[in-house]
């Protein structure tokens, strides 16, 4: 028993020097940042190799979380292919007064996947203040927000227009823009709606990191409404004219190094890099005004309007199943006709 305790005990020290460590490193980034002469952008590393799943997970043993940390006050988090063939991302931005996890993953389950407790890991204190928000409802960006609602220090807020408007202060929506102070740390939100409703897009002005969830990833831009679309394209590079961007990151990596779509699929060897560039944001208006509602290639993105594409799909599909039971109901007729002609005694059918 005394042994147990001093196990624990030792294990205790071990966590509360390494928040201790943290909290220095999230301080001094934090006076790094608020430096009257720091107006170049605290930097950071893109330098990580993310994990690619397995074609069989069930026998290759895989961390469900990556951390990777961009610098001591930003964090970029991924689920493993293997946990979910989504595999988001999500960012952690810590401030002196509060940190900020945008958008929670496929996940629900904290045994299969443990957000809530990964998070809190990267807190300067256990009771650290966050907020929780997303990029937009889609439910591989939400799932693990049941980890952390009814916690002690934590506000979650949701994904519906009036959650998003009401809680991230968004009072002109979708023309105005809003700010999350997090403590020497602010956040812009910029309403991108198009692939969702109520989306929302966040820059970052201590790093000059675009978190652009999926309204602009490597891989396939699902727009469900074009004209918005358009609007939130536009919207974001008057925004980012005069701004610096690091990088802009969105939600997933759908793309390998030769261009080829990872979908619903486990295994992501060779991906491309999840980093865009502030150019690609700027071109994105061009991109979207030459969209044609249904489908279309520009570049390493695939547009795509998923409602008109399942529904086009459907009605070939049924198309085809009607051309199937006439030509199924023709050679049935034909068939009776042969059998009948080749009866002794059949006398041929009455032509009238």
């Amino acid at each position: 028993m005394t042994k147990s305790k001093s196990l624990l005990s030792q294990e205790e020290r071990v966590t509360e020097g390494s928040r201790t460590i943290l909290r220095a490193g999230v301080l001094f980034t934090l006076l790094i940042m608020a430096l009257p002469s720091a107006a170049e952008l605290t930097a950071g590393s893109m330098d990580v190799k993310w994990n690619e799943g397995a074609e069989d997970c069930s026998r290759t043993a895989q961390p469900p979380l990556q951390v990777h940390r961009y610098n001591e006050a930003t964090f970029i988090l991924r689920e493993n292919p293997c946990a979910t063939y989504e595999a988001p991302f999500m960012y952690v931005l810590v401030g002196s007064a509060r940190a900020l996890l945008i958008d929670s993953g496929d996940v629900s389950d904290p045994q299969a996947m443990p957000l809530a407790r990964t998070v809190r890991s990267l807190l300067p204190t256990a009771t650290f203040p966050l907020l929780v928000v997303h990029t937009h409802g889609h439910l591989d960006h939400r799932m693990g927000d049941g980890q952390f609602t009814g916690t002690a220090g934590v506000e979650v807020i949701g994904t519906s227009l009036q959650e998003v408007t009401r809680g991230l202060h968004l009072t002109d929506w979708p023309n105005g823009t809003a700010t999350l102070d997090l403590g020497g740390r602010t956040v812009d939100v910029i309403p991108t709606p198009g692939h969702y409703p109520s989306e929302v897009s966040y820059y970052d002005r201590a790093t000059g990191l675009f978190f652009s969830g999926d309204f602009l990833l490597p891989g396939r831009l699902l727009i469900e409404d074009t004209a918005a679309d358009l609007a939130s394209a536009q919207r974001v590079a008057q925004f980012l004219a005069d701004r610096p961007v690091s990088y802009v990151l969105g939600g997933h990596i759908e793309l390998d190094q030769a261009g080829q779509t990872f979908l619903g699929v486990h295994h992501h060897p060779n991906e491309r890099a999840l980093q865009l560039s502030k150019e690609d944001l700027l071109g994105l208006p061009d991109i979207v005004s030459g969209f044609n509602g249904f489908y279309g290639k520009h570049g390493i993105y695939i547009l795509e309007n998923q409602n008109r594409v399942l529904v086009a799909f459907a009605a070939v599909l049924l198309a085809l199943l009607v051309a199937a039971g006439f030509g199924v109901r023709a050679l049935i007729h034909r068939r009776r006709q042969r059998v009948a002609r080749a009866k002794p005694g059949t006398a041929p059918a009455r032509v009238d």
